[in-house]
């Protein structure tokens, strides 16, 4: 059996190793899709926080001065802009996805731009949201 196994081991010791994190590079398609099923599970958690101000403002005055004075705070204004931003970012890979649905545009070189757009898109709506709102 230690015959087998030093064999086994000798056998495997050349053949290559698959890459992993350390060694292989996500093209920016896959970061943009990883993120992209983030920011829909923080959209998911942020639906419970847009309960509690529905149901703040259904409670009367007292409940909804409570809110106002929990969302004043610095760390809810982030995780607001923080919702803002991921609610844009899921809109602009939708609508990237309903090009992709005309089945063009899936040159590397076109989906790299694609993929700058929809970020710059997401990043000017929040922008845009913030100044006006």
């Amino acid at each position: 059996m230690n015959t087998f196994w030093n064999t086994t081991m000798a056998s495997n010791s050349s053949r290559p190793t698959s890459p992993h994190l350390q060694a292989y590079r996500l093209p920016l398609t896959g970061i943009i899709s990883i993120t992209h099923r983030m920011t829909g599970v923080m959209l998911s958690g942020g639906l419970l926080f847009f309960v509690y101000i529905i149901s703040a403002l259904a409670g009367g005055a007292d409940s909804y001065a409570a809110m106002q004075d929990l969302l004043g705070f610095w760390l809810f204004r982030l995780v607001y802009w923080g919702f803002v931003y991921a609610l844009f970012f899921h809109l602009c890979h939708g609508v990237r996805h309903l090009i992709w649905d005309t089945g063009k545009t899936f040159d590397r070189k076109t989906l790299d731009r694609y993929a700058m757009i929809e970020l710059g898109c997401s990043l000017v709506l929040t922008l845009m949201t913030l100044i006006f709102v």
